[in-house]
């Protein structure tokens, strides 16, 4: 199963999209306190559309209640990874896969880090860029797992329109 954990997330509108993409994938959502928002406020919402409610997510009080409760390969996303995300293997479907996302303005902390220092990424940009949208990248990240799965129970079709929709209109 594939998850994405975000730590201490601060912009309501990139927790949105997020819970979108999760939905959209079939992936599971971890939120760890503090949050910078309500998820009750507008802006979750907005960048959620109608599709929250379908968001299978829980929150957390600290990253020690999410390890205690969660087992599985731990990966994090940072800006101070020396790997690409592309340089490991997420092809398993039967694990408990975990990707990591900190907060907007700092990332995820050192010490949390270290322990994992060899399943800490970066993916490649140029030097004129700091870091991605943190909702750009969950997108890409989970995209990429997915490719390696070949999009499991994924549909590859739109459900609502014929398979010729196009050629029909």
């Amino acid at each position: 199963m594939l998850n994405v954990v975000l730590f201490e997330p601060e912009i309501p509108g990139n927790t949105g999209n997020i819970m979108r993409t999760c939905v959209a994938t079939n992936t599971k959502l971890h939120l760890i306190k503090p949050l910078g928002f309500s998820l009750d406020e507008k802006y979750i919402k907005r960048s959620g559309v109608n599709y929250i409610e379908y968001c299978d997510y829980i929150v957390y009080e600290n990253i020690e209640e999410f390890f205690q409760k969660n087992k599985g390969t731990y990966y994090f996303l940072t800006r101070y990874g020396h790997k690409p995300h592309t340089s490991f293997d997420y092809s398993n479907k039967d694990e408990n896969i975990y990707f990591f996302f900190g907060k907007e303005s700092t990332g995820i902390p050192p010490k949390i880090l270290k322990p994992y220092i060899d399943h800490c990424m970066r993916m490649p940009m140029t030097k004129n860029v700091r870091a991605l949208n943190l909702s750009n990248t969950v997108a890409i990240m989970i995209y990429e797992a997915l490719r390696q799965q070949n999009y499991r129970d994924l549909l590859f079709e739109e459900p609502h329109k014929s398979k010729n929709f196009i050629e029909e209109s």
